[in-house]
């Protein structure tokens, strides 16, 4: 079997298979067992039951049962956070329309009618097995970024909360810009990887508690190219992104900032988005070396530097979605330091 069917590398996926008929058990049985080890119940809460302590892989659910019909088991399956996200598959003998219909209405990811056939249960298994594989190899890879992400933020006196609503508020800006919602959501699981490249600084530079002298300042303005570096070229949509925030973010409009000196629209939206996001929680957001500002004055002061510093329509379409923007900022806020918006 491709080792892309499998939920984890090196075991083979559970499978749970609900049916009141032993000969239907005993039919699937034969189809899947060399390449799953199989769970079996034989009515809709003992099915219920294993999913909540088995966790399978994946499930497949008759529907004619006594007590608890299918249908009624996977309704509960998917109101529990704990097992909504397991793949639910009927293999019923109902075969009309609208049987079909509600099943997926119920959260349902495929119907197989009976009597089934074994190269097409083998191939949905396979193919939702595959699914699930490639929704946790995209979880991983979204929670090994955010986690680098705070990696550069402790080394940098701040927390990893302000990865977390920074990257939010760069979404939430992104769909008031008019990305699409899968846009979007890469450029939430890239925002983090902002300064990455703060890593690759001194600490007698990057916590320095007094200002930075002219040299100093030269290599603090390195750190952009280093978490371009760090991050490298990829085919992956969301590392690509992550590396033109990483080496933009610190671009102005007006051309002034570094390291390049973009200016106007030929720095990346990305980064365009993510400098108000990252300046508005720092801002807000109290340090070691400063306290937090109220919510108007970090408004006041994006505003003075719309035009300068940040894309003068991104400044206006973030203070629309202001209130938006402050549930983010109340939902992680820091335990310590949070204030009352003005």
């Amino acid at each position: 079997m491709p080792e892309a069917e499998l939920p984890e590398p090196g075991r083979r996926p559970t499978l749970l298979i609900a049916d009141d008929e032993p000969t239907n058990l005993q039919v699937l049985r034969q189809i899947l067992q060399a390449d799953h080890r199989l769970l079996f119940a034989k009515d809709g809460a003992k099915a219920l039951e294993l999913a909540q302590t088995e966790r399978p892989d994946l499930i497949l659910l008759d529907v004619m049962m006594p007590n608890m019909t299918g249908h009624d088991a996977c309704r509960a399956l998917k109101a529990d956070a704990a097992t909504r996200d397991i793949p639910v598959i009927f293999v019923t003998a109902m075969a009309d329309t609208e049987d079909e219909a509600k099943g997926f209405e119920l959260g349902a990811v495929d119907y197989i009618t009976k009597p089934v056939s074994p190269p097409i249960v083998r191939a949905r298994v396979r193919t939702h097995l595959s699914l699930v594989r490639m929704d946790e190899l995209r979880e991983t890879r979204m929670q090994i970024i955010e986690r680098l992400g705070r990696a550069a933020e402790y080394k940098d006196n701040e927390t990893g909360l302000h990865v977390i609503r920074m990257s939010h508020y760069a979404q939430a800006l992104a769909l008031a810009a008019g990305w699409s919602e899968v846009t979007a959501e890469e450029l939430l699981a890239a925002a983090p990887m902002h300064d990455i490249g703060k890593i690759g600084i001194p600490d007698h530079i990057l916590l320095k508690p007094g200002p930075l002298s002219p040299e100093e300042w030269a290599v603090m303005r390195t750190h952009p190219q280093i978490g371009a570096d760090i991050i490298g070229d990829h085919r992956s949509t969301v590392l690509r992104l992550a590396r033109e925030i990483t080496l933009c973010h610190h671009e102005k409009w007006n051309g002034s900032g570094y390291p390049r000196g973009l200016a106007g629209e030929a720095i990346p939206a990305s980064a365009r988005i993510v400098a108000i996001a990252d300046v508005f929680d720092a801002l807000t957001t109290a340090r070691p070396y400063k306290k937090a500002w109220r919510v108007e004055d970090a408004i006041e002061q994006l505003q003075r530097d719309s035009g300068q510093h940040f894309d003068p329509t991104l400044v206006t379409l973030f203070l629309s979605i202001l209130p938006q923007v402050l549930a983010i900022r109340e939902r992680w806020a820091e335990a310590a330091t949070a204030t009352t918006p003005a």
